[in-house]
């Protein structure tokens, strides 16, 4: 099947790579997008959107990234600090009294944000309760006491971050994470990104498809990833109802073109992140909070607010292969966003073929 779509000139190495992936069956439906300079100057297409293979992919397919979600809920967050609603660094309990019990008395926002707050993963209490259970899953966060001492070690907040902001958001700001983002966050960077795809858009929603039967279980994180049961399930997660949902760490639905914009425009003082945010908190996303082994991702890592960073990168993937980045570097933007749900090498080939590295390093 050939790839669809254009590169600029100097950028043919990008469309080779991604025709390779396509021919050789390692790629099934993808997207590829890359920004320089405030132009796209890769768009490319491959593949199908739909398990059935009717459907071509096309430049607006949208698809779930997995944890690239979580850049956008730390936005939504960081808003409600923009507002005065919260800080960063006052203790969640004191807007949210509930959360305030078994350790948690001084957990704060910031290390919900850097994946220090000690609940890496739902507890086991949480087996019990649908994948789409809000309140449920919110509450047990609440009343869980945390994996180890809060900021004492770092693991990331695989599938609870988004309902530990939302919690946040709902205790302080008098409101939840899907509305912010809606209402305020998606508007301002006027982007093709959904947390809960609107009716007119599901036409245009990719499905989940493994690689292979045994690919859930094949992941360094599967451990931190078994409840709720279902996030791995590709017929829950193709499903209207999730697709319509907010599950904040994971379910975004975006188009590549969309989020490599939004990576494009991440570190300008002229752009819509930092007008969004203001001065302060737009350094505050982007400057690198802790370092260590993280125990989730199985290596050493540097987090920032809302994102991965070393000396060549802030980026953010997901489980299952989808992946962006801002390279340093090269100031350029790339998004990989895919359908079939393998590892990173796809997206890592089309960053080499960029002179970008996707090698999670932490910086010194």
């Amino acid at each position: 099947m050939k790839v669809e779509g254009f590169v600029a000139d100097g950028y043919d190495g990008v469309r080779q790579v991604f025709q390779k992936l396509v021919d050789e069956g390692r790629e099934t439906g993808a997207g590829v997008s890359v920004w320089r300079a405030g132009r796209e100057v890769v768009r490319l297409s491959g593949g199908w959107a739909d398990a059935g293979r009717s459907r071509p992919w096309r430049a607006d397919t949208l698809v779930q990234p997995y944890s690239l979600s979580k850049t956008f809920v730390t936005i939504a967050a960081l808003v409600a600090v923009r507002d005065g609603a919260l800080t960063l660094d006052e203790p969640v309990a004191r807007y949210w009294p509930a959360y305030g019990v078994q350790g948690k008395e001084r957990t704060t926002l910031r290390q919900v944000l850097t994946h220090r707050a000690g609940q890496p993963r739902f507890p086991a209490e949480a087996a019990r309760l649908d994948l789409l259970d809000d309140a449920g899953l919110r509450e047990s966060l609440a009343g869980a006491a945390p994996e180890y001492i809060p900021g004492t070690s770092l693991g990331e907040h695989a599938l609870t971050c988004g309902h530990l902001v939302d919690g946040v958001l709902r205790a302080a700001a008098g409101t939840t994470l899907g509305e912010m983002y809606d209402q305020v966050v998606r508007p301002a960077l006027e982007s093709d990104a959904w947390f809960g795809v609107p009716d007119h858009a599901l036409d245009r929603v990719a499905d989940l498809e493994y690689a292979a039967p045994d690919w859930p279980n094949s992941l360094h994180a599967a451990p931190w990833l078994q409840i709720p049961a279902g996030t791995l399930d590709i017929a829950r997660a193709n499903s209207t109802a999730w697709r319509q949902a907010v599950f904040g760490a994971v379910n975004l639905h975006a188009s590549a073109t969309s989020i490599a914009a939004f990576f494009s425009r991440l570190t300008d003082e002229e752009g819509p992140v930092r007008a969004l945010l203001g001065r302060e908190l737009h350094a505050e996303l982007l400057a690198s909070q802790v370092t260590g082994f993280d125990e989730v991702f199985g290596t050493k890592i540097t987090w920032t607010l809302g994102f991965v960073r070393d000396r060549g990168k802030i980026a953010k993937g997901g489980i299952g292969g989808s992946a962006a980045w801002w390279s340093l570097k090269h100031h350029h933007a790339c998004a990989y966003l895919t359908r079939r749900l393998d590892d990173h090498s796809r997206a890592a080939e089309i960053a080499a073929a960029l002179g970008d590295d996707l090698t999670v390093v932490g910086e010194d």
